[in-house]
């Protein structure tokens, strides 16, 4: 009887999809649902979406951003083209290598505007960390416009990772 060998490209490939459509899935929900939102919530229930909602999409926000770029990264390893793509150069037998280089630089500077700015300001906003109340609204609209800018970056991201094998 013949062994089946299990095709880790194949899951690495899968959890990298999965864990992409859940962080732009939430990216998507924080710009077109929950942030033009908040201004028509009457106060008293604003809290229910501060302290039970945001924090936990949140959670799933910056993880699911995580390891789409480990997966990512994990992939281009696996095929040995991580090193092209990063470089944004030409490599033997991928035509459309530097393309994917782009949205893989894109979704780098994601992930960072995710762990580095977003989710900090969200702590500060949310009240999960101590802060000044002059200080909620400055980290609120900071977050909001990195947020934003995420949203922007995120068509040309899957535009270079779908063109990628499409073109």
């Amino acid at each position: 009887m013949e062994e089946i060998a299990f095709n880790w490209p194949y899951f690495v490939r899968w959890l990298h999809v999965v864990a992409g459509i859940l962080w732009v899935g939430l990216l998507w929900y924080f710009n077109f649902v929950q942030i033009p939102a908040m201004p028509g919530i009457p106060d008293e229930h604003k809290p229910g979406v501060s302290k039970h909602i945001a924090p936990r999409a949140l959670f799933f926000f910056r993880w699911a951003a995580l390891a789409t770029i480990v997966f990512g990264l994990l992939l281009a390893w696996q095929y040995n083209y991580i090193a092209d793509a990063l470089s944004l150069s030409v490599g033997e037998g991928h035509r459309n290598i530097t393309l994917l280089g782009i949205g893989m630089w894109l979704g780098i500077i994601m992930m960072l505007n995710v762990w580095l700015v977003i989710w900090p300001k969200q702590k500060v906003a949310l009240g999960l960390v101590e802060a000044s109340a002059e200080a909620r609204p400055k980290a609120a609209r900071v977050a909001m416009l990195v947020s934003r800018t995420n949203f922007v970056l995120s068509f040309p991201m899957l535009y270079c990772m779908v063109g990628y094998q499409n073109l």
